[in-house]
C-alpha cells in the first residue's frame, strides 16, 4: 500500500483531520524511502533488513503518535498491536 493509501486508511480508522492526514502521509513517505534504502543495502539479507528497519519503525511510530490526540494514539497502538499479532500468526497484510 502506498503511503497516501495508508494515511487515508488511518484517517478513516482513527478519524484524523485533513491536517493530521497530510502530516502522517509525509511521515510515511519518509519511512518508505528509508525502508527502501535499507532493503537495497541489505541485498536480500533478511536479518540485516530486520536490524535496519527496527529503529526506523520505532522512530516513525513516535512521530505518528506525536501528531495524534491521546485517544487516537491509543487506538493507533491497538491497531499496531493487532497487526503485529496477525503477522506473528502467519497472517499478513490486509486491513479490516
Amino acid at each position: 500500500m502506498s503511503p497516501a493509501d495508508r494515511a487515508k486508511q488511518m484517517q478513516t480508522q482513527l478519524k484524523l483531520t485533513d491536517d493530521q492526514t497530510a502530516k502522517i502521509t509525509s511521515i510515511l513517505q519518509t519511512q518508505q524511502t528509508k525502508m527502501d534504502s535499507v532493503r537495497t543495502a541489505a541485498n536480500g539479507d533478511r536479518d540485516a533488513m530486520r536490524a535496519g528497519m527496527g529503529p526506523i519503525r520505532t522512530a516513525i511510530t513516535a512521530q505518528i503518535k506525536a501528531v495524534l490526540t491521546p485517544d487516537q494514539a491509543a487506538a493507533y497502538q491497538k491497531m499496531m498491536d493487532e497487526q503485529r499479532a496477525r503477522m506473528q500468526n502467519g497472517g499478513g497484510g490486509g486491513g479490516k
